[in-house]
């Protein structure tokens, strides 16, 4: 039998996209197919850099082709195209911005920062053009998390008014209330001023090309929430919580929001799910109860995303400007949130690829 670029296609046909069920040729992620004597190359297009299946992928394709008389070696190209999220008529998208993800929470203090600075830095070490919006604007935290709280932005003008060139760190782009106020400056702001605020940072900011801008929303269901649940288009929003019941309350009015909004909701994370203490690693510790998230989320119908342990680390990396996703990629609470990114990434593909 000849080897031909229909032979493979032929075979890989009946390989699936694990998440969205669909063929893998039918979804133009089978390119470039070449054959030199017995070995067979092609690249592989997944929808995101950070898929979580890309290995069990990978094998599946290497099989298929594997089983055509006359192959012995097959080389497999993995590259990474993120689809446009989908755009609705009364809403206005950003220039170059291809997917705006919104990580809220019910309430302050459950890690919503923590969760949003290292997501978007998993998903940049993935591979991702990322951006970070700290919308947060009474609680600006991300810079200190970031290690730029001293970062001065850069302003341009241009005929549509004075544009904000983002702070660069740990390869995404970032904007923050903090980087325009002094330290212990209170924000004393009504609603108009605040919506105002946040369509600059939005619109007026010089964000390129991006696959992801994460928006670390402000704790609650306020005007920072509905301004941007009417301004942009979201992809979809993460609801953050503890396992605590008085968080899971919150959470889900958080959550009923969003979904009153017409903005999908791709799930809840859990964090603080558990105590590691340094001394000894094997042990856990409820410390704020157990099961909250996992039961909230089947209730409300949403997937949970993950639970994130509550460990030393963690913390510090937040305090001294590295994320833990950098600092100990190898700890438990970075492999969580790393895990709970590429599920992030997955559902963005999945929702901007089904019909």
């Amino acid at each position: 039998m000849t080897l031909t670029t229909a032979a493979v296609l032929d075979a890989l046909r009946p390989v699936e996209d694990p998440e969205l069920r669909r063929s893998l040729v039918e979804l133009n992620m089978i390119r470039d197919v070449a054959i030199v004597g017995d070995q067979v190359s092609f690249r592989l297009v997944l929808t995101t850099p950070a898929c979580p299946l890309r290995e069990f992928i990978v094998a599946d394709c290497e099989k298929a082709v594997k089983a055509l008389p006359g192959v012995a070696t097959v080389n497999i190209e993995v590259g990474a195209e993120i689809p446009q999220q989908r755009s609705l008529p009364d809403r206005q998208g950003i220039g170059g911005v291809r997917n705006i993800l919104a990580i809220s929470s019910g309430k302050g203090g459950v890690g919503k920062s923590t969760v949003s600075v290292n997501t978007a830095v998993a998903l940049a070490k993935a591979g991702a053009r990322v951006g970070l919006l700290d919308a947060d604007i009474y609680g600006p935290n991300t810079p200190t998390m970031l290690g730029v709280a001293d970062a001065q932005p850069q302003v341009k003008p241009s005929p549509q008014g004075d544009i904000l060139i983002p702070i660069e760190t740990h390869g995404i782009k970032l904007v923050s209330m903090a980087f325009l106020i002094d330290p212990d400056q209170p924000v004393m702001w009504r609603g108009p001023m605040l919506n105002g605020i946040i369509r600059q940072f939005l619109y007026q900011t010089e964000w390129g090309e991006l696959d992801y801008l994460i928006v670390d929303m402000p704790p609650g269901t306020g005007d920072a929430q509905l301004t941007l649940a009417q301004a942009v288009p979201l992809a979809g929003a993460v609801i953050v919580t503890t396992p605590q019941t008085v968080s899971l309350l919150d959470s889900r009015k958080g959550l009923r929001m969003f979904q009153q909004l017409k903005v999908p909701v791709l799930g809840i994370v859990e964090n603080m799910s558990f105590f590691i203490p340094p001394d000894l690693p094997d042990r856990r510790y409820d410390i704020f109860g157990s099961g909250g998230g996992e039961k909230t989320a089947r209730e409300l119908e949403v997937p949970l995303l993950g639970g994130i342990p509550l460990e030393i680390p963690l913390r510090e990396g937040g305090d001294r400007g590295v994320p833990i996703v950098v600092s100990q990629p190898e700890s438990a609470s970075a492999q969580a949130l790393t895990a709970i990114a590429q599920k992030i990434a997955a559902a963005i593909s999945v929702a901007a690829l089904t019909p």
